[in-house]
């Protein structure tokens, strides 16, 4: 039976079992230590520390050639381009494994830009968007040769329009719509409905893109929609392709010549616990083709070649980070007994649980139990009651200060949304690769985090001197 403390957690005889799906593919015990993509993470505990996340980057390629081949598959006759997320997990070597695997990068920040271009990426294959993009940033990603800008208000299409006309360029530019479908996500997750800060409404895009193409310096080459993220099936993806198409014919109807694309965004969901059965994304792939394609020859248009933004999907599964125990705390409730484990970590190396109520899978990594599955809940060292890193889980009831503890699937979102809350430094990003780790990005010291502070360069005055 489910305890009372966390009914939506289903019951277990095994706290030591790694559920498909959620683990890394390949993820197994050896000798009771968790292995990930060949790394026995004890080892890599005991060489780099904890906390530290470590991505697989064999999965990582792997999921990337899978899901560019759905989309080629599905849309073999009209083309499709595959453009990673960056704001999933951004490094250098990330950037370049999506290179390497034949996917284009989107980015929306002028770091984002900078790391790509510093990491050897053609700027023809990138991607800008972003709800308010800095005048500078304009400026950067058009001299640098963005292949496309996403205008999300018509004020950025004054502004991209400005920045090419200086550069002397032609800017290919797509205007991103709200199309008001409300993915089946969190609130704060979903992001083409009429009430949030992405896109411009359905009605008002006609105008903005008779502007558009009155503007020598850009040339409109199609649309753009994201509906939201953590979304398990095609049908959110489909309705809102159908919006969007019908808005497409018109607008190639008005300027007397179909948009050659259609970027349908991402969003597209993973499994953060047993619970969770997103859709297969071959399955999506070919479900969404088909009503595109259906939904193009109601309308008496050709079938535009189709672009998609992945992040989540291609980096997630692939990232484990690594805690030690440090105190466990029982707590005795009117329903029962919440055991809190708490970690050196948490909200600071990952915000997720605490912005949007974001659920993990957590297990000791160090070593097996007998013992009898007890609920714990997987807490944080920050000074927050809500910095909280697995809200319900099933661990040994034996589970001790000293233990290593993985949570699974935490590739996407975590290192990019880091802080350093109480001054805590960020942890490193290490990578696997047939058993041989290496850093991506290195830990953060406590040197680090006072460099920045000018007030420590100054001597501070005495008591009773003159502070001017």
């Amino acid at each position: 039976m489910p305890h009372p403390l966390a009914p939506q957690l289903p019951a277990t005889d095994d706290a030591n079992a790694l559920a498909a799906g959620v683990w890394p593919e390949g993820a197994e015990r050896r000798d009771g230590a968790l292995v990930v993509g060949g790394a026995i993470l004890p080892a890599v505990a005991a060489e780099h520390g904890t906390p530290f996340l470590l991505v697989d980057e064999g999965l990582v390629r792997a999921r990337a050639r899978r899901i560019r081949a759905a989309f080629e598959a599905a849309f073999a006759v009209s083309g499709a381009d595959v453009y990673y997320a960056g704001k999933a997990l951004l490094t250098a070597d990330v950037a370049r494994w999506m290179r390497e695997e034949g996917l284009r990068l989107d980015v929306c920040t002028g770091g984002e830009l900078a790391l790509a271009l510093a990491a050897g990426l053609e700027p023809a294959r990138l991607g800008f968007h972003g709800n308010n993009k800095g005048l500078l940033e304009i400026e950067q990603g058009v001299a640098a040769g963005v292949g496309t800008f996403v205008l999300d208000s018509e004020v950025e299409v004054e502004r991209v329009a400005e920045a090419a006309a200086r550069a002397g360029r032609v800017q290919r530019v797509r205007l991103r719509i709200s199309v008001g479908v409300h993915a089946s996500t969190h609130e704060f997750l979903a992001t083409s409905h009429e009430d949030q800060k992405f896109g411009v409404p359905i009605a008002e895009a006609p105008a903005l893109a008779a502007r558009i193409r009155e503007l020598p310096s850009l040339e409109l080459v199609g649309l753009h929609t994201h509906i939201g993220s953590q979304i398990f099936d095609h049908e959110g993806f489909a309705e809102s392709a159908r919006r969007l198409l019908a808005l497409h014919a018109e607008l190639g109807e008005a300027a007397g010549a179909p948009l050659p694309e259609l970027n349908l965004g991402g969003g597209f969901g993973i499994a953060y616990t047993a619970a969770d059965s997103p859709e297969p994304i071959e399955a999506i792939a070919d479900r969404l083709a088909a009503s595109v394609h259906e939904r193009c020859a109601e309308l008496g248009i050709p079938v535009p070649r189709i672009a998609i933004e992945p992040g989540r999907w291609i980096v997630g599964p692939a990232g484990v980070t690594a805690y030690t125990v440090g105190t466990i705390k029982p707590v005795q409730l009117d329903e029962g007994v919440r055991t809190y484990v708490s970690v050196d970590g948490g909200m600071g190396d990952n915000a997720r649980p605490a912005l949007y109520g974001a659920q993990y899978s957590a297990r000791i990594a160090s070593r097996v139990s007998e013992a009898e599955a007890a609920l714990v809940r997987v807490a944080g060292r920050h000074c927050e009651s809500g910095d909280i890193v697995v809200d319900a889980e099933w661990l040994p009831a034996d589970v001790a200060p000293g233990d290593l503890l993985a949570v699974a699937a935490t590739g996407a979102y975590c290192h990019s949304l880091a802080s350093n809350y109480n001054l805590a430094p960020r942890p490193p990003v290490l990578a696997v690769r047939d058993g041989v780790v290496r850093t991506l990005v290195r830990r953060e010291t406590i040197d680090d985090l006072l460099a920045r502070d000018t007030g420590l360069g100054r001597v501070a005055p005495t008591a009773g001197e003159d502070h001017e």
